[in-house]
């Protein structure tokens, strides 16, 4: 089975390669050296985010493995996000990225 960080690099490959803006996002919060927190997207936040290139209309993927499930935080974002105008999926590979990426249009 690969890894979330093997299929988020094909991934953002893929997405990238077929001309749109993608970026990897981090949520949560870091520690920094001098001992501060630095705040990070919120709990919940997808992997991926970025822009198609024929409309420029924005987009957020969560990445899982075959067998990875949302967490709470995740599911409540997924709920969010379809009261919004973005385009949002959950991909466990880089085919499943470009069809939610570009059959929204």
């Amino acid at each position: 089975m690969k890894s979330e960080s093997r299929i988020q690099s094909e991934i953002m490959l893929a997405v990238s390669a077929a001309g749109h803006k993608i970026f990897r996002t981090n949520a949560g919060k870091v520690k920094a050296e001098d001992g501060r927190f630095i705040k990070l997207m919120p709990k919940g936040f997808p992997d991926t985010c970025g822009w198609r290139k024929s409309d420029g209309k924005f987009f957020c993927i969560e990445i899982k493995n075959e067998k990875g499930r949302l967490r709470k935080e995740q599911k409540e974002f997924a709920k969010f996000a379809k009261t919004q105008p973005i385009i949002y999926g959950v991909a466990r590979s880089a085919d499943d990225a470009l069809r939610i990426v570009e059959e929204q249009q």
